[in-house]
Parts: structure tokens; C-alpha cells; sequence
């Protein structure tokens, strides 16, 4: 509870309370409270954490191996094929548990790629086209690289599946680099999220053209009449974010039933979230004050605060108003990131990283020309082609290097570009329809992020003492 309002003169300058806890001791009364509060901020400091995520994805994929591998496997294979869905009058839409995995709840997940990339078109490194025209270039060449490599290994009838090497996964790849700490530059990070933010509008675009199924007029009208209702949502000034889901839903299912891969709902839904707050925070400052001196007339030392109605009623006004500050748009990513990255996405790796070896010949997996085309892709390719361009790019004059980057770090980010696991995954599973083909995809994506992450680890660290061997030898 609120403690009781002090006098003037026991009232302590609040530029002294120059930590969190001094702040909560102030204002709490009760030591459980603030227990819970520390505990609270420990909480989302390790939910905050990528690397922190990024293991809880590789463990989820490693159990999914574990599991497919052991008598388990036909327990969570019947339980992923159980059917799911729901009826409503005409509508009706059923699918089994794998497929609203994969179709339904990775559209939160692209929710939360759709509001990464606003945020940084709005404030971030994609609203200055020239400083983020390096990355972003070299996120074309991380994409076209591996295409034709893979194509080279498939130039047939499974060339189909030539966007499968194309991905980056952003939070798998910083989650790795993140191990490196201090080897790595700053600015060197920005340099990769604002590539992996790049690459992920590429494969959104790839999905949305080239893996779609077969269209229905009618329901890609009704998805478009859904998308202008969002417009007119964003166009009213409209800051509650329950109509937004709503309508979001509604274009999901819409989408779902078009042909267009309903995934991408959740991308178009981040676009049309206001990024703006609905207060005019210059005026902020001066109506907290006032309402201050309000709370401050209203409160009766003397009774209890469910008899304070005034005061409680003033309190309610304040809490609603404060709620309002922060743009739906970041109150949407707060609301669903710890849910993406500790529940969505772990449960998306263990559905689809079911890759059973047992009576499986694995010379003949590595045999594939899927396997072959989608490794060497990710594995050769990404990194060849994001060193190439940014050493073009950077030759010719059009851009210079990120300060404190320099080419091994450069190479650094090339090699870890191969770790794509989320897209990829997603991707192999409508490239083909054949199990044994989405085997050997899955095989390669696994050992390609492997591979990519394991070689850019040490690579790093070898440059790192070789540089400075070399100045101590200088020296």
C-alpha cells in the first residue's frame, strides 16, 4: 500500500534516492511488497535476456532430436497430428496441433518481427537509409548468395525449396554473439541486427510471393476490407489495443482461408499499431503536479483507504492517464515478447525439429541435394555473400565501416548469417511435400546453424589472439 503522504519538511528530495531500491523503500510500506517487486525485476531481467532466450530455443530443439529419437516419438507425433480448431456458424476451420503452431501462433511471433521493424523505421537505424544502406545491402547478398547455391545443387524438380537457406534467425544469431562480449564492438552488433532486421523483411516478402498456396478471390477481398479496417483503426486515433487484436484474428483467419500464408497477418497487424502516445507528454509534468496537490487534499490519514473514495477515484484517473503513455505499439511488444521467446518460439523448435534418425541411412541424408544445397548455403553461402558486398560497398566508395568495426568482424557477422533456424524451418515445411525432403531440409538447417554458430564462436576468438599476439610482438 501507498504510504501516507509526510510533511513537507520530512519529505526527502527525491534527486537522493539515487537507486531503485531507495525509490521502492519510499514509497512501499510493506517489505513483501518490495520483495515482490525485486523479485518482478529479476524476472524480466532474465526474460530481457537474449542469450537467456536463444538457449531456451536450442534446448527445445535438442530435446525435439532427443525425443524424435526415442520410443517417445510416436506419443508427441500422434499428439501434434490431433486435430484443433474451432466452428462458428459457416466459418469453419480445423487443423492439427502442429499446423496452429507453425500457421497460428508464429503469426505472434511475426507480430513481434512486424513491431521490431517499425520501431526501427521509426526511431531506430532503417529511419537513416544511408547508415543502414551497408547492412542492408549485404542483407541482399546473404540472400541471393545461398539461393543460387542451393539452386546449383537443385536445379530439378526440388528446386522448390531455394529460399531455405536465405534466413537469418535474429534472435538465435544475437543470442550467440552475444557470448562473445566485449570481442565484439557495439557497433558491430547494430551492424548484424540491422542485416538480420533486413533479412527478415526479405523472407517475409519470399514467403508472401513465392508460398502461398492456390488463391481464393473471396477471401483475399475479405482480407483486404480487414486491412482497412485496421487503417481506419490507425486513421481514428484509436490507442486501446483490443480492437486491434480483434481485427488482427479476423485477418489471420481470413488469410488462413485465402491461400496467403497467415503468418504474415501478424506482420501486417505491427504496421498499422500506432507508434505514437495519445498524450501530450510536453503537458505531462505540469498535470502530474496538479494531480499531486489533488491526491494530496483528498487522503485522510484517518481512514482507511477503501473508505477514501475522492482519493481513490483521483488515484484511478492517474493510473488510467500514466497507461496511456506508453504507444500501443511498445505496449503490444511488452505484453508478448516474454510469451514469443520463452513459450511460442521454444514450442515452435520442438514441433518442428522432430528429425528421426532411427532406421534412417545417413549416408543417404547427406547424400541429398536438398541436405548438400540447404548446408552449404547457410553454411558458405550467407557468409560469402553478406563479406562480399559490404567489401565491394566499402571499395568503391559507397559506404565506409561502422567505427570500431573492422574486417574480422566483418567476417564474424558474414559466418553467424548462417544461423537460421525459425524461417528456415518454416519455410522447408512449404517448400515440400514430401516427409523425406522436409527430413533433409530440417537436417541441414539443424547442422548448418550448428556448424555457423560453433565456427563464428571461434573464429572470433582465434582472431582475438592472434591480434593480440601480434601487438604484444610490436610491442
Amino acid at each position: 500500500m501507498l504510504k501516507k503522504p509526510l510533511r513537507e519538511e520530512d519529505v526527502p528530495d527525491v534527486s537522493e534516492l539515487d537507486d531503485t531500491q531507495s525509490m521502492r523503500e519510499f514509497i512501499f510500506d510493506e517489505p513483501a511488497v518490495i520483495r515482490r517487486l525485486e523479485q518482478r525485476s529479476a524476472f524480466e531481467g532474465i526474460t530481457s535476456n537474449g542469450t537467456i532466450a536463444a538457449a531456451f530455443m536450442v534446448f527445445a530443439a535438442i530435446l525435439a532430436v532427443i525425443v524424435a529419437n526415442s520410443p517417445a516419438y510416436f506419443v508427441v507425433e500422434e499428439i501434434l497430428m490431433a486435430p484443433i480448431g474451432f466452428t462458428l456458424g459457416p466459418l469453419d476451420t480445423q487443423m492439427p496441433i502442429e499446423a496452429f503452431i507453425n500457421d497460428g501462433l508464429m503469426s505472434v511471433f511475426f507480430l513481434l518481427v512486424g513491431i521490431e521493424l517499425k520501431y526501427e523505421m521509426t526511431v531506430g537505424q532503417l529511419r537513416r537509409p544511408r547508415q543502414a544502406a551497408l547492412p542492408m545491402l549485404a542483407a541482399v547478398g546473404g540472400v541471393l548468395v545461398p539461393a543460387l547455391l542451393f539452386f546449383l545443387f537443385n536445379p530439378g524438380e526440388t528446386a522448390n525449396g531455394w529460399a531455405i537457406p536465405i534466413a537469418t534467425d535474429i534472435a538465435f544469431a544475437l543470442g550467440v554473439m552475444s557470448l562473445l562480449g566485449n570481442r565484439i564492438a557495439p557497433e558491430t552488433k547494430v551492424f548484424f541486427q540491422t542485416l538480420a532486421i533486413a533479412d527478415d523483411i526479405l523472407a517475409i516478402v519470399v514467403l508472401a510471393l513465392f508460398y502461398g498456396q492456390a488463391l481464393d478471390i473471396a477471401w483475399c477481398a475479405a482480407a483486404i476490407g480487414t486491412v482497412l479496417i485496421l487503417a481506419l483503426l490507425n486513421g481514428a486515433r484509436v490507442y486501446s489495443l483490443k480492437p486491434y487484436a480483434v481485427v488482427g484474428i479476423l485477418l489471420w483467419v481470413c488469410m488462413y482461408k485465402s491461400g496467403i500464408h497467415a503468418t504474415l497477418a501478424g506482420v501486417v497487424l505491427a504496421f498499422f499499431l500506432p507508434a505514437q502516445s495519445d498524450i501530450r507528454l510536453s503537458a505531462l509534468h505540469e498535470w502530474l503536479d496538479v494531480w499531486a496537490t489533488e491526491l494530496d487534499d483528498n487522503y485522510d490519514d484517518d481512514a482507511h483507504v477503501l473508505g477514501q473514495h475522492d482519493f481513490t477515484d483521483d488515484a484511478n484517473i492517474v493510473e488510467r492517464v500514466m497507461h496511456h503513455v506508453t504507444p500501443p505499439l511498445l505496449r503490444a511488444e511488452r505484453n508478448i515478447s516474454v510469451l514469443v521467446n520463452f513459450g511460442i518460439l521454444p514450442l515452435f523448435a520442438f514441433a518442428n525439429a522432430q528429425v528421426r534418425l532411427v532406421g534412417e541411412n545417413i549416408a543417404d541424408i547427406v547424400a541429398n541435394s536438398v541436405t548438400q544445397g540447404a548446408f552449404v548455403g547457410a553454411f558458405v553461402g550467407k557468409p560469402l555473400g553478406i563479406i562480399l558486398v559490404t567489401f565491394v560497398l566499402v571499395r568503391v566508395g559507397f559506404a565506409k565501416l561502422p567505427r570500431h568495426m573492422d574486417w574480422i568482424q566483418v567476417a564474424a557477422v558474414g559466418i553467424m548469417g548462417g544461423l537460421g533456424f525459425t524461417m528456415s524451418i518454416l519455410i522447408a515445411g512449404l517448400a515440400y511435400a514430401d516427409p523425406s525432403l522436409v527430413m533433409a531440409a530440417k537436417c541441414a538447417i539443424l547442422a548448418g546453424s550448428v556448424c555457423s554458430g560453433v565456427a563464428g564462436i571461434l573464429f572470433v576468438h582465434v582472431a582475438h589472439v592472434v591480434k593480440h599476439k601480434r601487438v604484444g610482438s610490436s610491442g
